[in-house]
């Protein structure tokens, strides 16, 4: 096919974003039908974007012949029903992380698309699409560190993104799940071990009402893993200098850092202020070019029949170790990872 007619689950804050990826960067694909139960989003679909459908029932976009495939881009706890319906339509789909906030429905959705071998299902993970991730990754292989030991990273948020996580964060299932899960999707690929046990602590050290949800501001997370290699992961929802993603290797003969010295550019500032250097606002901003990569990693799949290099089984095991790392959070003791 040339072109691969999409229909998109959601249109909230990151679904615009994919939504005018599309539209501006990916000629080989057309947004034909949107579902969304916000009607300004369905306004904002047809009158701005120009979509011919839209619906505020997801099973109604799925009853479009003219489909290709959908993306799944609606509330977290949504996800796995809207795959699981997309996929018994025969259509190919894409889910935006995690995949579900609980590992049965993660199963549920895997063995829908095992009965569906032909169709493309996959969960996104941004940034195994970013350049810098990916150099990364290649120099890892190429022995550059030598044996991979320890891996750290963490999933920092500008402070005044809070009054949209406090709306979202009962949607989302809490910090480990809507924060961590890319650290530990990271963690595993580069490392190539599986997490074995975990211990989670933190709180809630700014805005009371992420407390008051059971959920937390901050958090930090120690991991054994299946080989014996370490990690070391942690989120905040409370920084106030900007968006601060960064990962770094550790191996036995020297280190990757993957986004360390943070900043928006090479631009260093001097001024009344002094010497100083400005910080990237949000994670779109970040990784803007690795969302372009993974949706046409999407639509290249869907038009020739190839496998994506993420699996669902990936996803599961993101929500497998989130889980737990919750759940020893609220009990504060270390929990081994079941499967």
């Amino acid at each position: 096919m040339e072109v691969v007619k999409l229909g998109l689950i959601g249109l909230g804050r990151l679904g615009k974003k994919y939504a005018e990826i599309i539209s501006a960067r990916h000629k080989n694909a057309e947004i034909t039908a949107v579902c969304s139960i916000v009607a300004d989003e369905l306004d904002y679909a047809k009158y701005e974007l120009g979509v011919n459908y839209v619906f505020s029932n997801h099973n109604q976009l799925l009853e479009i012949n003219e489909l290709d495939a959908v993306m799944v881009l609606s509330s977290t706890q949504e996800h796995a029903r809207h795959m699981i319906d997309t996929i018994n339509a025969g259509l190919h789909v894409f889910c935006e992380k995690p995949l579900a906030l609980s590992v049965d429905d993660c199963l549920s959705v895997i063995k829908a698309a095992e009965s569906k071998p032909s169709q493309t299902s996959v969960v996104g993970f941004v940034r195994r699409y970013d350049k810098s991730y990916l150099y990364a990754k290649e120099k890892v292989a190429a022995g550059a560190i030598g044996t991979p030991i320890l891996f750290r990273s963490q999933t920092v948020d500008k402070d005044s993104s809070m009054a949209f996580q406090k709306n979202y964060v009962q949607r989302s299932g809490g910090i480990f799940l809507d924060y961590n899960v890319h650290d530990i999707d990271l963690a595993r690929w580069f490392l190539g071990a599986e997490f074995s046990k975990v211990y989670a602590m933190g709180g809630t050290y700014k805005h009371q009402v992420f407390a008051d949800m059971g959920d937390a501001d901050n958090v930090m997370t120690v991991a054994h893993m299946s080989d014996g290699t370490m990690c070391h992961i942690m989120a905040s929802r409370t920084a106030t200098h900007g968006h601060d993603t960064y990962s770094e290797i550790t191996g036995t003969e020297g280190t990757l850092r993957i986004g360390r010295p943070a900043g928006k550019n090479m631009v260093e500032i001097y001024d009344q202020y002094g010497a100083r250097k400005e910080i990237i606002e949000n994670f779109y901003e970040r990784f803007e070019d690795a969302f372009v990569a993974q949706i046409d990693s999407f639509i290249t799949s869907v038009q020739r029949g190839e496998k994506m290099r993420l699996s669902l089984h990936d996803s599961l095991e993101a929500t497998r170790v989130a889980v737990a790392m919750t759940k020893s959070f609220m009990l504060n003791k270390e929990v081994l990872i079941e499967r």
